[in-house]
């Protein structure tokens, strides 16, 4: 194939997150593809925490919420015509190689490159690693060493974490 219809962009609310988002988008334009914004709640990391404070799973959604409201904004407003937003819960290393993916009929994948050390990725691995072994179609990863150190996101900015941090 030498045109992508579907693409897969993964984003955290990290500013490399971002960064990857904005090629996301570009790549969508040039190629006129659906553009599916996916944010994974990897309920393995606040598990235990929420048999204490139930809101945790609500705040994590409204985060995820406001975060893929503010992406689908900005991808519209630069020209990608047709976008879609999914949250999922689970692992998102196991998510979005081979369910979302699969499900969606996607033909690109696109995350951002790990922020982790040697150690931590041996230790615990990359969501962006695990994406590019199991993924059944091409897969982007975008290297956020290389990212502008001027960058500012649009959507995951400050603020927008400081909301959901209360």
């Amino acid at each position: 194939m030498l045109v992508y219809k579907n693409i897969l962009i993964a984003v955290d609310g990290s500013s490399e997150a971002e960064w990857a988002f904005n090629k996301a988008v570009e790549v969508a334009k040039r190629n006129n593809a659906t553009l599916s914004i996916i944010n994974v709640i990897d309920t393995r990391s606040y598990a235990s925490v929420e048999a204490y404070d139930r809101s945790i799973s609500e705040r994590a959604t409204q985060f995820a919420e406001s975060l893929l409201d503010g992406y689908k904004r900005v991808a519209e407003s630069r020209g990608v015509n047709k976008v879609d937003t999914y949250i999922e819960y689970g692992s998102p290393k196991i998510i979005i190689p081979k369910k979302i993916a699969q499900k969606l009929g996607v033909d690109l994948i696109m995350c951002g490159s790990t922020g982790l050390n040697a150690v931590e990725r041996f230790i615990i691995g990359s969501v962006s690693e695990a994406i590019v072994r199991h993924a059944e179609c091409d897969v982007l990863v975008v290297r956020t060493e290389t990212m502008p150190h001027n960058f500012q996101p649009e959507v995951a900015t400050k603020k927008l974490l400081d909301e959901h941090k209360q």
